[in-house]
């Protein structure tokens, strides 16, 4: 007979077996040893928790999937070598062709035909963003899309028709034929860079862009009208968006002397002022501002294959967001009338190679007259441009005068080689002359017999390493052989930034100067 439990339970007491508790139902099993529940803020803070964390997992995949189904992508070149590894989006120094289209096709067919824009359509706008490694300056450099240059042969990627080279044609036709790809390949062999990645974006772009950020302010110093872009201003500051801010930009006769230099001061105004509104809203640290600018342009935005991603893109932007507004700095490269055709811009010489040369240096470009001598992987230069320059004799044992220095031209650029031929001429070598000559990379200073005592002496006054002086019989004096590692200043592997490239910095508040035939009456 089994022992029943001293401890015996009135019926009905909490606790008993089968005795239900409050709202249980009766029979329900229990386990005497059970833990407590949990308490009813800690049960509804973890749901809270779980949605907040599933609702912001859905957001942000949302927006990832619409962002990245935006992005149309196509190839950085259109067939060009690249020599330098791809860059870090994150860390390291960035270039990017910013490239405006004039295409009428889909949204644009308002603002003309088709035929107006052949093939690819060509560059409205060309500018170079350059943002440095450390975040603390960023360049934008505009080339007017009237400058003649030399075109290099290019691939269509969609039908693998090669275009042969163009000589002395607009830099906005560079990618009508081959594809955006072609006009990086252009701004690379004009300036000798090596651009990472390039953005383009249409009319429709400029319009969703201003009107998300509520309107950019402009001011002009006329009332203006120009039936042509649609543009109508008071005097004054106005704030523009969408059709308004499509036409400032447009216009090509509305300010300056109606040229395109004009047309790019107020580009470089408009995204001045863009810049400021951005960096006082606070824009690029508000993710939610933030995706409404970048849904906004992204559906009209063409970008190359290594930029193909939305964490691309807002790594970017979010480098850009800490930068002094001193520091982001509009550039325009130094151009005059074109002597085959006065309607066209050529560029100036040397101040153009000047400015390519610190562009490469990584030099700051709002600090005229610094200088640094420019690495060989940014400067194309061997390595042993870093040897020290022979040191020229106190006193010369012959005359400078009667000695026959030649300047052979091999680096590509107009004007170059009388530039270093004036500098030997200032130098003493009064009988230095110039001539063009093939292309070359590396700089070199020949002699003929009987002038070893005067090669060196060359080579020290313009800085040139006397590893890079040789003799040749083939060779009656000194000739000078430059190539493209001397394509600037008068002092070999010595960059400098010009002065007057930079013709406003973000931080500046400036009034279009309205051409006069379109003051407005």
């Amino acid at each position: 007979m089994r022992r029943r439990d001293a401890r015996v339970q009135k019926p009905g007491t909490v606790g008993a077996p089968g005795t239900a508790r409050h709202g249980e139902a009766p029979g329900t099993p229990r386990h005497m040893n059970a833990p407590k529940g949990l308490p009813l803020w800690l049960k509804v803070t973890a749901v809270t928790v779980s949605v907040l964390l599933l609702g912001g997992i859905a957001f942000a995949a949302y927006w990832v999937i619409r962002l990245q189904a935006n992005i149309s992508k196509a190839p950085l070149s259109a067939g060009a070598t690249r020599t330098e590894a791809a860059a870090n989006d994150a860390t390291d120094r960035l270039q990017i062709l910013i490239l405006g289209s004039d295409t009428r096709d889909g949204k644009n067919s308002q603002y003309g035909s088709t035929q107006d824009s052949a093939g690819y359509g060509q560059s409205d706008v060309m500018m170079l963003l350059d943002i440095s490694a450390d975040n603390k300056r960023v360049s934008l450099t505009s080339f007017p899309r009237d400058l003649l240059v030399d075109v290099p042969a290019c691939t269509d990627p969609k039908t693998n028709t090669v275009y042969q080279p163009h000589s002395n044609v607009m830099i906005n036709s560079a990618m009508a034929e081959a594809g955006i790809g072609c006009a990086v390949d252009t701004v690379n062999k004009l300036s000798g860079l090596q651009i990472d990645h390039f953005m383009m974006a249409d009319f429709n772009a400029v319009k969703e862009l201003s009107n998300a950020v509520g309107g950019v302010n402009v001011c002009v110093s006329d009332a203006v009208h120009d039936p042509d872009s649609g543009l109508r201003l008071p005097k004054g500051t106005s704030s523009v968006q969408g059709e308004q801010a499509l036409a400032f930009l447009r216009t090509r006769h509305g300010f300056g002397d109606g040229s395109d230099l004009g047309r790019i001061q107020a580009q470089q105004g408009f995204l001045s002022s863009l810049t400021r509104k951005i960096k006082s809203d606070g824009t690029l640290g508000n993710p939610q501002a933030l995706l409404s600018i970048a849904d906004a342009v992204t559906k009209n935005l063409t970008v190359d294959d290594g930029l193909a991603s939305v964490q691309s893109l807002l790594t970017i932007g979010s480098r850009l967001k800490d930068v002094d507004l001193s520091k982001v700095a509009f550039v325009s490269v130094p151009t005059q009338p074109a002597a085959v055709d006065p309607n066209r811009l050529e560029l100036v010489q040397p101040q153009a190679s000047q400015l390519f040369a610190a562009m490469r240096a990584n030099l700051d470009l709002t600090t005229p007259g610094a200088t640094a001598a420019p690495s060989p992987a940014a400067s194309g230069a061997p390595s042993s441009s870093a040897a020290p320059a022979p040191s020229a004799p106190a006193v010369p044992a012959y005359d400078k005068a009667l000695q026959p220095v030649t300047v052979a031209d091999g680096t590509g650029i107009a004007s170059r080689g009388q530039e270093i031929a004036a500098a030997l001429v200032g130098g003493g070598f009064t009988k230095a002359a110039h001539f063009l000559a093939a292309a070359v990379p590396k700089t070199v200073v020949y002699y003929g017999p009987g002038y070893a005592d005067v090669a060196p002496d060359v080579a020290n006054l313009l800085g040139i390493p006397a590893s890079q002086v040789e003799p040749s019989n083939g060779i009656v004096g000194v000739q000078v052989y430059i190539g493209r590692d001397f394509d600037s200043g008068t002092k070999y592997g010595v960059a400098s930034v010009p002065s007057d490239v930079v013709k406003q910095t973000a931080g500046d508040v400036k009034c279009q100067a309205v051409n006069p035939v379109l003051i407005a009456k």
